[in-house]
């Protein structure tokens, strides 16, 4: 039961860095500094879009309107952190 949470901890902690990622790229190509005309660029905004969008579309029909800001992945964090809290304080529970 250990490898299980071990392997719980382990997902979480890259769909976390994921979402980081797809945070800090949303920046950049806001800020001109990525440019979407280069394919590379668009190749992995467009995947990372589609691999979150699971996650976010869900938290994006929940959360009201803001004007062009999109919430959601600050949401989608705070739940995974929530998340690994909740499995740390019952680790107990895997061994």
């Amino acid at each position: 039961m250990t490898s299980l949470f071990q392997i719980l901890m382990m997902i979480l902690g890259v769909v976390r860095t994921v979402i980081i990622i797809h945070f800090i790229m949303s920046w950049l190509i806001s800020f001109g500094v990525l440019n979407m005309r280069q394919p590379i660029v668009a190749q992995i905004w467009d995947g990372l879009n589609r691999l979150l969008e699971p996650l976010y579309g869900p938290i994006r029909r929940m959360l009201p309107q803001m004007g062009g800001i999109d919430l959601s992945p600050v949401v989608a964090l705070l739940g995974i952190y929530a998340l690994q809290i909740i499995l740390t304080n019952n680790a107990a529970l895997f061994y």
